[in-house]
């Protein structure tokens, strides 16, 4: 193993060794990943001051994320990342079921989803990289196809986090992974992001429902509570959605480009992180539903409501269930491959 990317056994899980890798970069920024659920356990930047701190929310160790009630700090989502409606959906003419795990709905891949598995692990010789393997099996959580899954993280000299995924089935299958990180770039300063600074390259997000499934409209953003296209405080307009944000921005990226889409910022600490992916989408989600009652917290902090927030690069929720948005149906012959970057800097 090289000596850049030293390993912790954290514990085991389903008979399987559970380590935590950790990437560093010359800025001096760290990245800590478990390949248990593929989860960024912290993100350790300096501030303006040069004071480094943990910019994610975490758990101090394997515990804290096993436990019940865990809001899918850091980690891969799959196989199907956000909502599918009633739990099911029709291919090629045959229907399929899946858990409906929240308000009826299939939310972030199911029961066991790809955040409850151990992954297989290996740094990339000579790179600054860690690779995560999973092979999801036909049937897993209702979806078809034998779906082999590769993801790999790269802490890159510039402070930027990239993220890629590959993806490759054997039968047609619904696909979207994403990673849900919650973001406080206060390092522990602030209880919330409500005074953090959001700007996203989104005019227009997709409708939902009260269940948070996709109406099928894409309705421009002017006007709303959720213009974000010019930098605005998080908690500016936040009353006015509550209990807060959990919305699908539409990103202008028909082609499937790598492209800046926002950036967030804090102030009083002067961090910034721009995001860049190839996604179509964005699920903005300000940890609505925290309520400080989860344990094993990173320094026994306690995680209130909106303590942090992700930006869900992905696929618009539903879509296997909405003919008219950019399909997320994988066939046998192609790839899915998809890349999000986290760029970490100080103003």
């Amino acid at each position: 193993m090289p000596e850049n990317i030293p390993a912790e056994k954290w514990g085991m899980v389903d008979g399987k060794d559970v380590y935590q890798y950790t990437l560093s970069s010359p800025g001096g920024t760290v990245v800590k990943i478990i390949n248990y659920g593929g989860i960024i356990t912290g993100i350790w930047m300096p501030d303006r001051g040069g004071v480094s701190d943990n910019v994610v929310l975490a758990f101090d160790s394997l515990p804290g994320y096993l436990q019940g009630g865990n809001p899918c700090f850091g980690c891969l989502v799959g196989r199907f990342a956000n909502r599918i409606a009633h739990g099911s959906f029709t291919l090629d003419g045959r229907q399929y079921r899946l858990a409906p795990n929240n308000n009826g709905n299939t939310l972030h891949g199911g029961i066991k989803g790809f955040d409850k598995v151990v992954w297989d692990a290996k740094p990339l010789p000579g790179q600054n990289s860690l690779q995560l393997t999973y092979i999801s099996k036909d049937g897993e959580e209702g979806f078809p196809g034998n779906l082999t899954v590769e993801v790999v993280y790269t802490l890159t000299n510039d402070n930027a986090l990239e993220i890629k995924y590959d993806a490759v089935t054997d039968a047609p299958t619904p696909v979207n992974l994403t990673n849900h990180a919650y973001f406080n770039l206060s390092g522990g300063k602030d209880a919330t992001v409500l005074e953090h600074e959001l700007m996203l390259k989104a005019t227009h997000y997709t409708v939902a429902d009260e269940k948070l499934i996709p109406t099928g409209e894409i309705a421009p953003v002017k006007g709303t509570a959720l213009d974000f296209t010019a930098l605005k405080k998080v908690g500016k307009d936040i009353k006015k959605v509550a209990p807060g944000y959990d919305h699908n921005f539409v990103l202008n990226n028909p082609h499937g480009k790598l492209q800046e889409i926002g950036y967030l910022y804090h102030a009083g600490t002067g961090r910034m992180m721009e995001v860049y992916t190839t996604q179509p989408g964005v699920q903005l989600y300000t940890g609505n539903f925290l309520n400080g009652s989860l344990q094993h917290t990173f320094r026994e902090r306690i995680y209130d409501r909106y303590a942090g927030l992700c930006l869900e690069t992905q696929h618009y929720p539903d879509s296997p269930n909405q003919p008219a948005f950019p399909s997320t149906i994988l066939r046998p012959g192609e790839k899915f491959h998809h890349e999000t970057v986290y760029k970490f800097s100080v103003r």
